[in-house]
């Protein structure tokens, strides 16, 4: 099993930026791609961001791509989220996935292993 504990939510004005951070337990040898998703009120769960365990493969969502930067550092098992120029839409509860396989890494399905989620609140 592996246990996940995100930090780092929290309220910023648009246009602002907060680092989430992903710290994982357990079997973390097993885990190959960490991702990030997000739940808006009255809307389903997304993709936001993914990393494989070396770091050389990256993916986005199109709505994040270019202010968001999703890294890990293996030797402490935690990965980030540093989101910049943030806006008012990319309010939401964060949530911080793993999984061991190296497919698909931007379906929420493939995940294992979850997070409880951080809110992230953007005012405009």
């Amino acid at each position: 099993q592996v246990q996940l504990v995100e930090s780092g939510g929290g309220l910023v004005q648009a246009g602002g930026s907060l680092r989430l951070s992903c710290a994982a337990s357990g079997r973390t040898f097993t885990i190959y791609y960490m991702g990030w998703f997000r739940q808006a009120p009255g809307k389903e769960r997304e993709f936001v961001a993914a990393i494989n365990w070396s770091g050389g493969s990256t993916y986005y969502a199109d709505s994040v791509k270019g202010r968001f930067t999703i890294s890990r550092d293996n030797a402490k098992n935690t990965a980030y989220l540093q989101m910049n120029i943030l806006k008012p839409e990319d309010t939401a509860v964060y949530y911080c996935a793993a999984k061991p396989g190296w497919k698909e890494p931007t379906m929420m399905s493939r995940y294992d292993y979850w997070g409880q989620g951080t809110q992230v609140t953007v005012s405009s």
